[in-house]
């Protein structure tokens, strides 16, 4: 799919402040992308269509796992998770995006996943450090993701992963998952210590 084309279909479907979320992202994306030498039009298109299903009703997000044959226990996690397997079924089934890194990149965005490719990580990062963001403990990650991909997407998982259990919310296995493969790689990697 061309960029031009991904940007008008995004636009037409998400609110302005979503809309620009999404070139933040995009922009960020890129930078990262030329920073970890990963292809940056993949990024970039994976970028600017993660959050095509973001502001559909729930009712709309839930018929859309149900009628297309979603794994049903999305419907066990908050609908903030649902957007990012929505756009990617879409995509490869409505508009025939077939890149898989494109793919996972949308579907795991929100949640992450074990074994994440440089492209899905560039996205989970780039989608959490976007320059309209404000949050405590942001700016570690911010400096972490020019030094150190994995770590960075650690700092990600882990930070996000406290902050659900701080709101007693439910947590898809997909975020420990990923939490875990990270620590993995970096205790590995002499980055941490425990």
């Amino acid at each position: 799919m061309d960029l031009n084309k991904a940007i008008d279909l995004v636009k037409a479907e998400l609110v302005q402040s979503r809309f620009e979320h999404t070139l933040r992202v995009a922009e960020v994306s890129k930078e990262l992308a030329v920073v970890y030498g990963v292809a940056v039009d993949k990024v970039q298109l994976a970028a600017i269509l993660h959050d095509y299903a973001k502001n559909w009703p729930s009712e709309k997000l839930k018929s859309y796992i149900l009628d297309n044959g979603l794994p049903r226990e999305l419907l066990d996690f908050d609908k903030e998770l649902w957007h990012g397997p929505v756009g990617a079924h879409l995509f490869e089934n409505q508009y025939g995006v077939v890149d898989q890194d494109i793919l996972n990149a949308i579907r795991f965005h929100t949640t992450g996943r074990a074994e994440m490719s440089l492209v899905e990580m560039i996205l989970y990062l780039a989608d959490y450090i976007e320059p309209g963001r404000s949050f405590p403990g942001l700016q570690e990650v911010r400096q972490a993701s020019e030094k150190n991909l994995k770590y960075a997407c650690w700092l990600v998982a882990r930070n996000t992963i406290m902050y659900l259990m701080k709101k007693n919310a439910t947590i898809h296995p997909d975020s420990f998952y990923a939490y875990n493969d990270f620590t993995r790689y970096i205790k590995t990697e002499g980055l941490l210590n425990g």
